[in-house]
């Protein structure tokens, strides 16, 4: 029987805590709210060029986990109570279903309607980044040879050499992390291997943890040989020389972080400005330096077009929010892996 390490009700307390971070960008008398989940350390080249470029603004920018970000924001769009200008997050999923009630500002300009259709929605939401969803392993820890290309390699491996594996491969706690969710319901899709992935995690004791950042380190350190599905973005940003990404030749999830201005934002011309620099080709330059961007051209990352899954932006992500549709993803993750908080 798997071992469950952290009740669902802790989960849940856990991930609807408040920001975890604060900081502030800029020291002019116009005051914005920036709710994301992005990391301060990753986002902030970025806004620092913007509020240099913006001298009137002062920025408070908050970072939240996803979940916590979502039930907020729902709340402030319910109540009218303390709404940021801008949410900004990679469970697009959920912001998606803030645009479908009537919680988002509608605005359009060059740069947004230059922007592809999967990564625009009803004037409402736009997708700033492209960052897909790798396996990492420790280079120290696999062999070339041993090191999974893709998920049938990842399944050979797990079945031939588990007593190597048990208990060293770690993903998301779908409970904990909006993005790994998203990222689980993206996979579920995919009927070729899903079934035998979620077989595979539980025969080798897989951990299901909660942060990029801790499984990364995890990784660097050891205790992780192998981490499935997690965004390419943080593994650029840690720069760590011992870990090593593959974008999976089968196939690639690739998300880009949703950025919604709130109907209630009391500072819409300032949340307007900075949409308008983050699509920016200068605003591009800079994301792709700290990881948020990522280059998939063929030559360079090995990526087929036909292994590219972009999760469009889409009323289709409704479906992944429906009660009976987690219900189960959450029964599956809950008996195939051990779950755990990050230590």
């Amino acid at each position: 029987m798997i071992r469950v390490l952290l009740g669902l009700t802790l989960i849940a307390a856990t991930s609807l805590r408040a920001q975890e971070d604060v900081t502030q960008f800029g020291t002019g008398p116009e005051v914005m709210l920036i709710r994301s989940t992005t990391d301060i350390a990753i986002i902030s080249p970025v806004l620092e060029r913007f509020t240099a470029q913006n001298p009137n603004l002062s920025i408070t920018y908050e970072q939240w986990g996803s979940n916590a970000l979502f039930q907020h924001s729902k709340t402030a769009c319910k109540t009218g109570e303390a709404p940021a200008d801008v949410v900004f997050s990679s469970a697009i999923q959920q912001m998606v279903w803030l645009v479908n009630s009537a919680c988002a500002y509608r605005y359009s300009s060059p740069e947004t309607q230059a922007l592809p259709p999967a990564r625009r929605w009803r004037d409402e939401l736009w997708g700033i980044t492209t960052e897909p969803a790798v396996i990492v392993y420790n280079k120290d820890g696999l062999t070339n040879e041993e090191v999974p290309r893709d998920r049938f390699a990842l399944l050979d491996a797990m079945r031939t050499r588990p007593d190597l594996l048990r208990g060293r491969v770690a993903t998301y706690d779908i409970a904990a992390s909006g993005l790994g969710y998203l990222f689980a319901y993206g996979d579920s899709l995919e009927a070729t291997t899903f079934g035998s992935l979620i077989e595979g995690f539980a025969r080798i004791d897989a951990v299901a943890t909660c942060c990029s950042a801790h499984i990364i380190d995890e990784v660097a350190q050891g205790r992780f040989l192998i981490a499935y599905n997690v965004l390419g973005s943080y593994v650029a940003n840690a720069n760590l020389p011992g870990v090593g990404v593959i974008l999976p030749e089968d196939y690639t999830l690739v998300l880009s972080r949703a950025y919604m201005i709130p109907r209630q934002a009391q500072n819409k011309q300032a949340a307007i400005v900075l949409l308008d620099f983050l699509l920016s080709p200068e605003a591009q330059e800079l994301l792709a330096a700290s990881g948020l961007v990522t280059r998939l051209d063929e030559s360079e990352t090995g990526l087929t077009p036909s292994a590219r899954r972009f999760i469009p932006l889409s009323p289709a992500l409704l479906v992944a929010l429906d009660q009976n549709r987690r219900a189960g993803l959450f029964k599956l993750w809950n008996d195939a892996f051990n779950i755990e908080t990050a230590r």
